[in-house]
């Protein structure tokens, strides 16, 4: 696991209680044990100028094929030849993480991506909400959005599928 600040300073406040802030060493304890619980790679935290990341093993893609897909799935998911064909030579865009998706940035603003958006690898496509943090989540890959496989305020786990994309189109 790697823990890499930016900021060298102390966790601890004047008068030697600990800090309210994200990089207090207990709240980056919790968070590493959170991410153990959840099976979480990656997480990014930010307070101010101040930034983290939390790496647990190698960071998983974020963009899987459809058929390494289907090839973990359990055997009682058979998927119908119709089906296998209807999807082949797509992507998937599946959530880096456990939270909420969020297909607007509010409930007012138009969605991210509609079916039939043209995206490219740094389009934003949803936010995924994890312990009180907004992550903007993008592509990764580049296409056509086939298929949102999610609805608004839902909760996804890690590398569930949120999108299908079809990167010929």
């Amino acid at each position: 696991m790697n823990v890499n600040a930016t900021d060298g300073e102390s966790n601890m406040s004047k008068g030697g209680k600990p800090s309210q802030n994200v990089f207090d060493i207990e709240r980056l304890r919790t968070i590493i044990e959170l991410m153990e619980e959840h099976e979480l790679s990656e997480v990014d935290l930010q307070q101010g100028d101040e930034k983290i990341k939390l790496n647990r093993g190698a960071a998983a893609p974020a963009v899987v094929h459809h058929a390494a897909a289907a090839a973990i799935s359990s055997p009682a998911t058979a998927v119908p030849a119709s089906e296998t064909d209807k999807h082949a030579g797509t992507v998937t865009i599946n959530a880096p993480m456990v939270g909420t998706f969020y297909a607007k940035a509010t409930p007012e603003s138009p969605p991210f991506v509609k079916v039939g958006q043209r995206v490219s690898e740094d389009t934003i496509v949803c936010i995924v909400e994890a312990m009180k943090v907004f992550n903007e989540i993008p592509a990764e890959c580049s296409g056509t959005i086939t298929e949102i496989l999610v609805v608004d305020q839902q909760a996804v786990d890690f590398g569930k599928p949120m999108f299908r994309v079809d990167p010929n189109a």
